[in-house]
């Protein structure tokens, strides 16, 4: 590529380019969702984004591991040390076991990432799966001197981690001096930690949680920020190439992901890129239940909430999320997924007209103005000023993924594009003007960047069912009419698709055929 990726780092505060620890193999993990519950619209924003990292770094022809957690055990109410587990508590309120909640929210999560065009990671670890492993890095941490068991549970000891010269807070570009100042003067509820600062890595379960594992310390059940470090090891090793999610995640969760890293394998920083998304806004304002805004994706995809007008298909949903560079806020509101809608329509229009504009372009017209003309007149066909001209308007649109994966100025650069391959269309005579190769790479291009890389693939406008019901009205008026030609044609037609009308009675009627 002319432009080498380069991609901001929220550890350095800085863009660079992006070199792989092992090329051509990439390791990119992303922060799953926790599943108690159904994932609301800004939790989509991540996966789409790294979906399109991943697919862009293997369009770059690079091996890609992409690992996407689910958390299912050990994340608590308010995301602190203590409390109830957020799956145990809507478990207990349903009568049912965790791992059902788990499981269906679960299940319905990969359903609305495969909906909104994300492709399937390579693997999809739980933590629940995964309990050895969080064990064995707990006794690591002990023994290397950073936790400490207390009461049958085991906390990470942040100021000892400091006084060993590594610095918790480098990645939220937080002091510890002030994080202490802004924690609460006494440990009420938390006596069982040294500092205020200290995070579990493992708790000793009581009567509340039903989800607990015999562990050296206690009966009991992992930290939340443990996980992650985890099960990134295992599949990535103990430094790998990026790491994603949220920024709301940054602190503490991935803050604390560095620490449990770096005291296991130090000077490892789990991962060399560390990138975050920003967060959604519902009409201007952070999207809570208490205001009313909270919108689910399956909402979304319904239009059942009072804050949207009517539903947006997954599609549209993925491309109004890409009009943006992923870390700029995002605010949602009608009027921006109508427009998003519209802007995904012509990029699909788009690539219905690319076959035509490669038949326009080998059309013996074409060829003979590109060609024979030029030559009777003692010229010869050049075709070079415009070859470059479109060859810029393709290296733009990669211009924009190479810039940190900014997929903003990528659409805004596919639309100009897209400007050009409309006016050929328009004035198929202008395609001699323009060689063939030139064409074929501005075509193959434009369909790569839209579906392979943007991953926005064509829906349906209308249902079978209802372009039948259109086709049998069709019937119907025409056979009222005597135009038996016409009912015999779209007998005929409906017969190819295994369809027989089914003239009785009561109407007319269809039927599959049994031939």
């Amino acid at each position: 590529m002319q432009h080498p990726l380069s991609l901001y780092n929220t550890l350095t505060r800085r863009k660079a380019p992006f070199q792989p620890l092992n090329a051509p193999f990439v390791g990119v993990y992303l922060c799953g969702p926790t599943v108690y519950n159904e994932a609301h619209v800004g939790n989509a924003r991540g996966p789409v984004v790294f979906d399109v990292l991943t697919r862009y770094l293997r369009y770059l022809e690079y091996t890609v591991r992409y690992v996407r957690n689910i958390t299912d055990v050990g994340h608590l109410e308010g995301d602190a040390d203590e409390g109830e587990d957020k799956i145990g508590k809507i478990a207990r309120a349903r009568q049912v076991e965790p791992m059902q909640v788990a499981e269906g929210y679960t299940n319905l999560y990969q359903e609305h990432m495969e909906a909104l065009g994300c492709l399937p990671p390579d693997i999809t670890p739980r933590a629940s799966g995964h309990i050895v492993e969080q064990i064995d890095m707990v006794q690591q941490i002990i023994d290397n001197g950073f936790g400490y068991e207390s009461n049958g549970s085991v906390y990470f000891d942040v100021p000892a981690y400091n006084a060993a010269g590594r610095e918790y807070g480098k990645l939220s570009n937080r002091v510890v001096e002030e994080l202490l100042a802004g924690s609460r003067d006494n440990l009420a509820g938390q006596e069982e930690k040294r500092s205020p600062l200290d995070f579990a890595l493992w708790k000793k379960a009581d009567e509340r949680h039903l989800m607990r594992w015999p562990s050296p310390w206690s009966d009991g059940f992992p930290g939340w920020h443990l996980e992650c470090s985890a099960m990134s090891r295992k599949y990535l090793g103990a430094e790998f190439d990026i790491h994603g999610g949220g920024l709301d995640l940054m602190f503490p969760h991935h803050e604390c992901e560095i620490a449990q890293s770096q005291a296991c394998n130090h000077p490892t920083n789990e991962a060399q890129v560390w990138m975050h998304n920003n967060m959604i806004t519902v009409n201007g304002a952070k999207m809570s239940k208490s205001l009313g805004n909270f919108i689910t994706i399956s909402q979304l995809f319904s239009g059942d909430n009072g804050t949207l007008a009517q539903a947006y298909s997954p599609m549209t949903a993925r491309f109004f999320l890409l009009q943006a560079h992923y870390r700029s806020p995002v605010d949602i509101t009608d009027e921006g997924l109508q427009a998003a809608r519209k802007g995904y329509r012509k990029l699909m229009n788009g690539l219905r007209l690319l076959g035509k504009l490669r038949e326009f372009s080998l059309s013996s017209e074409v060829i003979k103005a590109r060609t024979v003309a030029p030559v009777a007149e003692g010229k010869a066909p050049d075709t070079t000023a415009a070859d470059a001209e479109l060859n810029k308007l393709v290296q733009d649109c990669f211009v924009g993924l190479n810039d940190d994966l900014n997929t903003a100025r990528c659409i805004a650069s596919l639309f100009n594009l897209l400007r050009k391959l409309n006016g050929f269309a328009a004035n198929p005579a202008t395609l001699a003007t323009v060689s063939a190769a030139a064409l074929e790479e501005a075509t193959t291009a434009y369909q790569a960047l839209v579906q392979d890389v943007l991953g926005l693939r064509d829906e349906p406008r209308a249902s079978a069912e209802d372009l039948l019901r259109l086709t049998l009205e069709f019937y119907q008026e025409a056979k009222a009419t005597k135009a038996y030609d016409k009912v015999d044609q779209i007998r005929a037609a409906l017969k190819q698709q295994g369809i027989v009308v089914k003239d009785t009675k009561a109407g007319i009627d269809w039927a599959y055929s049994e031939e």
